[in-house]
């Protein structure tokens, strides 16, 4: 089987899966008795978990090797969400949920994640990766899209098969094992030519080093921005703001799906895109328009103006997504790719948990709308930053190389 196939299955079913658990678990830990801080530290644990993991596949993932460490990781999945759905305990769900790096965030972020992106590039042609990463993208989207409605099912099923809500939360947890233990079989598919074929004699090069640390600063301003802009803050935003309007989380819950069509087309508009005008020049002309929008959708007078807003912005705001990927994956040497995945994905992550922790402070002394201005413009600090910084070091296709000496940064 084409092991470009065997990638965006495995995206698809984990995201399925992690975006079916996050709703889940809050439910039937509830259900077992568990006090909120009980939650909050299962919660917790498991991204520490899946922290811990992104490390590991960062430094040491190529030394593993790819297909090894993807198998290892699904396993260690699958018995993770087994435990939880049998056990009743915080001290063994807790112990579950880190060793089993379950997502309470529902967004597919860690150590898989890090090494498909390190191996998609050697499975396409320059030419393709950006529509590579595009693909992979999609399947990341509509797996989440499938998860959240998956996440309904305990409820609706639960009496006509006689079993109780906690029982059917259960079963839950045993679905998101199986899909762990597809994406194993997935990987055992893969062929060699997935690992790093330097892995181990070739060191990541100080040209290298100094790109992607300095990418990643830039990076990390993005993700604080985005902190300030999780989807339970906007959701929170719209049934307060319009609350006189009616507006609901079903209401919101349903501008949400539409979005998420939005973004989902916007990943197939971002390869077209980069191809023409170059993927640094589509993240950020794509990024600055949409951070705009979202302004706007803070001071939209009612719901309706504010929803078309947002789908708008929606349609915009992934674009930078697959470009993002495929040019960090392709200025470095495939050699180097594990490590580049993995650093500016760990940036990410910790500018998310950190902004959205330090979001909670500011609701304390200022409106909700004023954070959404705030990311806003943090993100637009970082798309001008990064156009500046960045707009010389080209991609292959785009008459660039990856980098082998210091001539080769960026001006």
């Amino acid at each position: 089987m084409n092991p470009r196939i065997l990638i965006y299955a495995t995206a698809f079913a984990r995201s399925l899966a992690t975006s079916m658990s996050a709703i889940v678990l809050g439910g039937q830990l509830a259900r077992l008795g568990f006090e909120p801080g009980e939650v909050v530290l299962t919660v917790a644990a498991g991204l520490a978990g899946a922290t811990v993991a992104a490390i590991v596949a960062t430094f040491w993932g190529d030394r593993l090797g790819r297909k090894a460490l993807l198998i290892e990781l699904a396993l260690l999945m699958a018995a993770g969400g087994a435990v939880v759905a049998v056990a009743s305990t915080p001290l063994l769900v807790g112990a579950a949920a880190f060793l089993g790096m379950v997502n309470g965030m529902g967004r597919d972020r860690g150590a898989s994640l890090i090494l498909e992106q390190a191996i998609l590039p050697s499975l396409a042609s320059p030419e393709q990766r950006t529509r590579s990463f595009a693909w992979y993208n999609v399947m990341q989207d509509s797996g989440g899209a499938l998860g959240s409605l998956a996440a309904g099912l305990p409820a609706l099923l639960a009496t006509p098969l006689g079993l109780s809500e906690l029982a059917a939360l259960r079963g839950s947890f045993g679905a998101y094992a199986a899909l762990m233990l597809v994406c194993a079989a997935a990987y055992l598919l893969l062929p060699k030519s997935v690992e790093n074929q330097a892995a181990g004699s070739v060191p990541v090069s100080p040209a290298t080093r100094g790109v992607v640390f300095r990418i990643s600063a830039l990076f990390s301003i993005d993700a604080l921005g985005g902190g300030f802009i999780t989807r339970t803050m906007m959701a929170t935003f719209f049934m307060t703001r319009f609350a006189s309007d009616g507006i609901d989380e079903s209401a919101v819950g349903l501008l949400y799906s539409l979005a998420l069509g939005a973004n989902i087309l916007s990943h197939f508009g971002a390869a077209w895109l980069g191809r023409r005008i170059g993927l640094v020049n589509t993240m950020v002309f794509t990024h600055i328009p949409s951070s705009l929008l979202l302004v706007t959708v803070a001071m939209a007078p009612n719901f309706w103006v504010a929803a078309a807003l947002l789908l708008l912005r929606e349609s915009l705001v992934e674009m930078d997504v697959p470009t993002r990927q495929s040019y960090v994956m392709a200025v470095v040497k495939p050699e180097e790719r594990t490590f580049a995945s993995g650093v500016t994905g760990i940036v990410r992550m910790a500018g998310w948990a950190a902004a959205a922790g330090f979001s909670g402070f500011l609701l304390l002394h200022f409106e909700l709308w004023t954070l959404l201005v705030a990311g806003a413009a943090m993100k637009i600090f970082y798309d001008l930053a990064l156009w500046y910084n960045f707009r010389h070091l080209k991609p292959p296709e785009e008459g660039g190389q990856a980098l082998a000496a210091p001539g080769s940064q960026p001006r």
